[in-house]
């Protein structure tokens, strides 16, 4: 009987679902961020590079 009323208490009890909603949630948000620094940071890289090129380029025409 107690373990009836116990997994009944369990089962019922919803405290917890907001708090895991809002994890899952801020889960999503922080891989969008990755995501989007992930390709920021390529580009940067690249264009970094591009002005690398183009210095190199320049100083060797001297």
């Amino acid at each position: 009987m107690r373990l009836h009323r116990l997994l009944k208490t369990i089962i019922e009890n919803r405290d917890g679902a907001s708090t895991v909603e809002y994890g899952m949630i801020l889960a999503f948000i922080v891989l969008a961020i990755f995501a989007t620094l992930q390709g920021v940071a390529s580009e940067t890289v690249s264009m970094w590079n591009n002005v690398a090129a183009k210095s190199s380029a320049a100083m060797s025409k001297n």
